[in-house]
C-alpha cells in the first residue's frame, strides 16, 4: 500500500535501524526495557518529523511482548477521549504482563484531557503504561510530566544523510552526496520532511535539486510588488510561479524573511513586518490552505510598508 510513499517504506522497524544522536541514553535505556520486558510511563519530545512515532512503534512492535492502542491525540484530543477510548482500554487486561497506550502528539490534548489523563496513568499503573510524543514540551502540564521519563530527541546531519543515500541507492537513484547534503542542510533536523523532498526532487531516475536562486527570485518580486502597490497582483503571481518553490509556501515565506531581513533599512516597520512573517511561517504548520495564509502574510506586510 504504501510502496510508493518513501517515509512509510523506509520507516526503521529496529531499534538498530534508527540513528539517534543522544544513543547512549534511550538506546540503552530501551535496551534495558527489551531484556526486562518492562517500561515506565515515557514522554518522547522533539521537532516535528524526527522520529518520535518510529520510536513509539519501533518500542511495542520489537522490543516488547505487549498489546497496544494508538491514538492521535491532536485529533482526538478531548476529555471525552480520555474519559471513554483510553480508560476503557487501560482498565481491561491483557494476555501480556503490560500493555502500551501510545498517545502521539499529546501536546494536542486540552488542559482538561491532560488532567483527567493524569488519574488514569495512577489508576491502571499495574497494567498499563503510556508513551506520549510531543513537539513542545512546555505545553505538557507538569502532572504528566512528573509521571513520565522524559526524553529529548535529537540527532546529527550525518545519519540523516547516510539514510537518504541508502534510500536513493535502494531506489536506483543517481545522486550526488553534495546534493543530499543540502536538502538535509536545509530541512534539519526534520527526517521527513527531507525523505519527502528528495522524493518528490526525483526526475528520470536522477536528484533535480531547485533552485533557491529562483525560489529567492520569486520572493524579491513580490516584495517589489508590494512596494510599489500592487498586493492584489502577488496572489495571482504566487500562484503561477508554484512550481518554482514546489508549491511549498513555508519555504517561500521563509525565502522572504530573508529578502526583509536583508534590506537596509533597520527600523520600526522592517522588525514589524519580519515579525510579521515569523508569525505566518508559524501558522503554516496549522492553516487548512497555506496560499491562502501566504497570500495574507503579503497583505499584512503590505498594510505595515505602504
Amino acid at each position: 500500500m504504501f510502496d510508493n510513499l518513501w517515509i512509510e517504506k523506509y520507516r526503521p522497524k529496529k531499534l538498530d535501524d534508527f540513528c539517534i544522536s543522544n544513543s547512549s541514553t534511550l538506546k540503552e535505556f530501551l535496551g534495558k526495557c527489551n531484556t526486562d520486558n518492562e517500561i515506565p510511563n515515557i514522554l518522547l519530545v522533539g521537532n516535528p518529523g524526527i522520529g518520535k512515532t518510529t520510536i513509539s512503534k519501533i518500542i511495542v512492535n520489537e522490543l516488547l511482548e505487549c498489546d497496544h492502542l494508538y491514538i492521535n491525540a491532536s485529533d482526538e484530543n478531548g476529555i471525552d477521549t480520555i474519559r471513554s477510548k483510553v480508560t476503557n482500554y487501560a482498565r481491561t487486561k491483557s494476555l501480556f504482563d503490560i500493555k502500551i497506550i501510545i498517545l502521539d502528539e499529546c501536546d494536542g490534548l486540552t488542559q482538561d484531557g491532560q488532567r483527567a489523563l493524569r488519574n488514569v496513568m495512577e489508576e491502571y499503573s499495574a497494567i498499563t503504561r503510556f508513551i506520549l510524543t510531543a513537539n513542545y514540551k512546555h505545553r505538557i502540564i507538569p502532572a504528566l510530566q512528573s509521571r513520565c521519563q522524559t526524553f529529548d530527541i535529537n540527532h546529527d546531519k550525518e545519519p540523516i544523510i547516510e539514510r537518504l543515500a541508502y534510500i536513493a541507492n535502494e531506489e536506483g537513484i543517481i545522486v550526488l552526496v553534495e546534493d543530499i547534503q543540502k536538502i538535509v542542510g536545509e530541512n534539519f533536523p526534520d527526517i521527513r520532511k527531507s525523505i519527502n523532498v528528495l522524493q518528490k526532487s526525483i526526475s528520470k531516475g536522477k536528484l533535480v535539486i531547485q533552485d533557491n536562486e529562483n525560489i529567492e527570485k520569486v520572493a524579491n518580486d513580490l516584495y517589489k510588488l508590494i512596494k510599489a502597490g500592487h498586493v492584489l497582483k502577488c496572489r495571482k503571481y504566487m500562484i503561477t510561479n508554484e512550481r518554482v518553490f514546489n508549491n511549498d509556501y513555508p519555504v517561500l515565506l521563509k525565502m522572504l524573511f530573508n529578502v526583509v531581513d536583508q534590506l537596509e533599512s533597520d527600523g520600526a516597520i522592517k522588525k514589524a513586518a519580519l515579525s510579521t512573517i515569523y508569525d505566518f511561517i508559524y501558522k503554516s504548520a496549522f492553516v487548512m490552505d497555506q496560499e491562502i495564509n501566504a497570500y495574507a502574510c503579503l497583505i499584512d506586510v503590505d498594510t505595515m510598508i505602504n
